[in-house]
């Protein structure tokens, strides 16, 4: 069961990632760039949600059950 849940994070982190990478390159984060120097909030939560799932769902893949 948490292997799936963990493929099923994995998936979505990555899913995650592809978004946030497609919304800094859009223009509402290229104009919040040239102001503030950094992407809009937007892409920062799709990046980081994203990582954060796929690094969870890694570490729940690939973890040892423990069951003997």
């Amino acid at each position: 069961m948490n292997k799936g849940i963990g493929i099923a994070l994995i998936v979505i982190g990555i899913v995650l990632v592809v978004y946030g990478i497609n919304a800094s390159d859009s223009a509402s984060s290229g104009v919040s760039r040239i102001f503030t120097g950094a992407p809009t909030n937007k892409t920062l939560w799709l990046l980081l949600g994203g990582a954060g799932s796929a690094i969870v769902g890694a570490v729940m893949t690939f973890r040892p059950s423990g069951k003997v």
